[in-house]
């Protein structure tokens, strides 16, 4: 049965005063480096093109933004990391930010997402280690895929996943064709509600 993100709404912005908004069944965090479409990504998944506010600026995301997905789950967007021009006080602010909400045991899981034109910077392979380090399940997703031509797209993402030291697998996914996005929201579905809604009557209650 389809999967669909019927209703999606901002919830809070959250700073280093880890002031959370109440937990819901599952919560869902968005991690990736300045730029790599984490905004754009969000509004694809979600059918609103101004949900997550995007920028050609790399870094203007620095806080935990929340989102309420179907009224029932939430997901989180990060500050991206890596953006040259913040200064060092701005970077060592958004780790330890982050730090402190892989550390809350709030997250069920994480879509890391990665170029899929590129190989994963030093500072990828650093995230990667700290998802690995507070042991949260993890998606790898790997954006921009409508750069490359289709033949060569899952043979990059999967790249991707190697070189970061992962299982070689990764989404190939696009925010401008939607390329992915089918296989990106039965994996959330799955993260969100395991087998629940599979077992459910397909109505538009429950699709």
């Amino acid at each position: 049965m389809e999967f669909r993100i019927k209703k999606a709404e901002f919830v809070t912005s959250v700073g280093k005063d880890g002031k959370y908004p109440e937990k819901t069944r599952a919560e869902v965090a968005i991690v990736g480096k300045s730029n790599v479409g984490k905004s754009s990504l969000i509004n694809s998944l979600c059918g609103m093109n101004k949900l997550a506010k995007t920028s050609q600026k790399p870094g203007k995301t620095r806080l935990i933004n929340f989102f309420l997905l179907n009224g029932e789950f939430h997901l989180v967007d990060l500050p991206g990391y890596g953006y040259a021009a913040a200064s060092k006080q701005e970077q060592a602010e958004w780790g330890s930010l982050i730090e402190s909400y892989f550390a809350s045991g709030r997250v069920g899981h994480i879509f890391m997402l990665v170029d899929i034109r590129h190989e994963p910077t030093q500072d990828d392979r650093q995230m990667f280690k700290y998802i690995l380090y507070y042991a949260i399940p993890y998606t790898l997703v790997a954006t921009k895929a409508d750069k490359l031509a289709k033949s060569r797209r899952r043979q990059a993402a999967n790249k991707c996943a190697k070189l970061l030291g992962a299982p070689p697998y990764a989404v190939a996914y696009s925010s401008e064709t939607g390329d992915g996005k089918d296989e990106l929201l039965e994996r959330l579905r799955q993260i969100v509600y395991g087998d629940e809604l599979a077992k459910a009557p397909d109505t538009d209650e429950n699709a």
